[in-house]
């Protein structure tokens, strides 16, 4: 299995926590979920494309995860649980709104 690198803001982390009660660590380990399923997040800024990914975690929760690319490390900025109609998408496997299955 291809070993992905993350980085990430611990102090984003504890907010992210504290709001939405998904760790970064986790939010991590459903990259390697190989039915995740992602889409440009369409308030990229100019900055920084930034993209929107659901996978599950090894419990099974699907989560919501927005991250983006700098240099060989995927920046995890926020992640959730994934709400009713997000987990609708991912558990049917359907390509709308621009989600797209990703390459295990």
């Amino acid at each position: 299995m291809l070993e992905l690198e993350f980085e990430w803001d611990i102090r984003k982390e504890s907010e992210n926590i504290r709001l939405h009660g998904v760790y970064f660590d986790d939010a991590a380990e459903a990259f390697y979920d190989c039915h995740r399923m992602e889409r440009r997040d369409d308030d990229s800024d100019g900055y920084e494309d930034r993209w929107q990914t659901l996978c599950s975690l090894p419990t099974g929760d699907v989560i919501f995860v927005v991250y983006t690319e700098r240099g060989d490390a995927i920046r995890i900025i926020s992640a959730r649980v994934a709400e009713p109609y997000e987990r609708r998408i991912y558990n049917g496997g359907n390509e709308i709104h621009g989600w797209q299955r990703t390459d295990p």
